[in-house]
């Protein structure tokens, strides 16, 4: 799973707003820093998480799941097991046919489910961070709007 510095900057500078599927309310999970980093760069963060529907963090109404979203997404970022990735992906391909990004966290991948997603049109990155490759890529002072 090689994915060019190219690659990640145009999906990182293309991307407006990520559904973060496992979303936590817990400050100290990796899944809500990222969320907040995502957010304080200009990314509309919608987090989902079927415990916390209904509730509003960082601005955004959380959702129990990728169906319930009433908006568009382009990236769906992915914080839960590899063997729960196959149906998060179905219903992503489901719900957004123009979906542009599929995003497994680290330590996550499904490399059957990301053939079915890159088989639609879809990038898939597995295994990485967005804020990590953020950081990494235009360091900690950047914003989306720097991007374009």
């Amino acid at each position: 799973m090689t994915h060019s510095d190219d690659m990640l900057k145009q999906i990182l500078s293309r991307t407006k707003t990520v559904a973060l599927v496992g979303f936590s309310a817990n400050t100290q999970r990796p899944s809500h820093r990222v969320a907040a980093y995502l957010a304080r760069k200009g990314y509309r963060v919608i987090g989902v998480n079927p415990g916390l529907a209904g509730q509003t963090f960082l601005g955004e109404e959380v959702y129990a799941d990728l169906e319930s979203i009433p908006d568009d997404v382009d990236f769906v970022d992915i914080f839960r097991r590899s063997d729960a990735v196959g149906e998060i992906v179905d219903a992503a391909l489901a719900r957004w046919p123009d979906l542009k990004t599929i995003w497994m966290q680290l330590d996550v991948t499904n490399p059957d489910a990301a053939a079915i997603a890159e088989a639609r049109g879809v990038d898939v990155i597995q295994d990485r961070c967005p804020k990590i490759e953020f950081e990494r890529l235009y360091g900690g002072a950047a914003t989306l709007s720097d991007l374009s």
